[in-house]
């Protein structure tokens, strides 16, 4: 019985392997793939004949959580939903991998489109009616701030006072705007250098060429001003062995003013020279001394020190001949020992040291301006 019993088992089986084997053939004659060898179409796009596939074949039901999960790619496939999309486009911005792509854009394509925008970026901007723009020139009070007359608080109180003065007109009113460039600006009937210009004065030293370069290599001005913004020329000269005041700018119509025998800027010299004096070497001097190069007249002559036969005199003149004080004295008859140039117009040397440069104020550019009528 119980072989018999077996026997009907193993028959049964056989017969469940012979029906299975039997369903696979006819599967493989259809062009169906065994359920082991069937795949899952995780792209979400799957058609209807593939559920039914799976639902023949034993696999995962579509809809359920074992379809999602299969789908999905439970272990390691790619997701449904925003992570699918992410990884079917390439990521943000990423090109698009399906089956409607855009073919890519050739170069050339890129670089007209790159050339249009640039050509329209570059057009020239459109000029707005001065009405409607910023308005031109600066404030006066700042640029006389700016030139060193004070604070703005403490310019716009010389507007107040009415010392300001724009092209002639005095201005009263706060806010004017003017051009420093073009405007002529004076306060107190004196000039403003509001431009980019330098004034400096130097106490030329004995032994010093009144040049700024010097090819023989022996002292000379630019010494002195090294280490400038701008390059500055000096006003006039000076002989080597005389010293005091000269002047440097980088004004050229002032500096060409200032040495214009047209506007007889007055220079004062003190000179050392050995006595005795006659009374009247004064009357001579201005009356006229006779030179090689025709006369040349002192405009003032004073003695300031007598020191036994040692004089010190006191020699202005408008004239600025080369050696000028040293011929007329020599050709009275007392030749100069030590010859200093104390003022060259309403600038003085006062107590500046030899050597020394400074730089030269506002109110006494203005008087150097007024002096030559700028």
């Amino acid at each position: 019985m119980r072989s018999s019993g077996r026997n009907n088992r193993d028959s049964g089986r056989g017969n469940y392997r012979g029906a299975g084997n039997s369903r696979d053939e006819k599967q493989q004659r259809a062009g169906r793939p065994r359920p082991e060898e069937r795949r899952y179409d995780v792209g979400g796009s799957g058609s209807a004949g593939d559920g039914k596939d799976e639902r023949r074949g034993g696999g995962p039901k579509a809809g359920g959580s074992r379809g999602a999960a299969a789908r999905g790619g439970a272990k390691g496939g790619p997701r449904t939903g925003a992570a699918g999309k992410a990884g079917r486009t390439g990521g943000k911005g990423g090109p698009q991998r399906g089956r409607g792509q855009a073919p890519a854009r050739p170069r050339e394509y890129d670089a007209q489109v790159e050339e249009r925008n640039r050509a329209r970026h570059d057009k020239p901007q459109i000029k707005t009616p001065k009405t409607f723009g910023e308005q031109e020139g600066e404030r006066l009070q700042k640029v006389l701030a700016r030139a060193g007359m004070g604070s703005r608080r403490a310019c716009e109180e010389l507007i107040d006072q009415a010392r300001v003065e724009v092209n002639g007109k005095i201005v009263t009113e706060q806010g004017v705007r003017v051009d420093p460039e073009k405007d002529e600006i004076k306060v107190d009937g004196l000039t403003v250098a509001t431009q980019s210009y330098l004034f400096f004065a130097l106490n030329k030293p004995a032994g010093v060429v009144s040049t700024m370069e010097d090819p023989d290599g022996r002292p000379c001005l630019g010494d002195y001003v090294t280490n400038r913004e701008t390059r500055l020329f000096h006003v006039g000269r000076l002989d080597t062995e005389t010293e005091g005041i000269i002047l440097l700018t980088n004004h050229g119509e002032l500096a060409h003013r200032l040495t214009h025998p047209r506007y007889g800027v007055r220079k004062t010299y003190l000179a050392a020279i050995q006595g005795p004096l006659p009374r009247d070497l004064g009357k001579q001097l201005k009356d006229g001394i006779q030179l090689d190069d025709g006369y040349a007249r002192a405009d003032h002559f004073r003695v300031v020190q007598q020191t036994g036969k040692n004089y010190l005199v006191e020699v202005s003149l408008h004239e600025g001949r080369k050696h000028i004080v040293r011929r007329m004295l020599a050709e009275a008859g007392f030749p100069v020992d030590k010859l200093v140039r104390t003022a060259f117009g309403p600038i003085s040397l006062g107590d500046q040291k030899s050597g020394w440069l400074r730089r030269m104020t506002n109110t006494e550019v203005g008087m150097l301006m007024r002096e030559v009528e700028l």
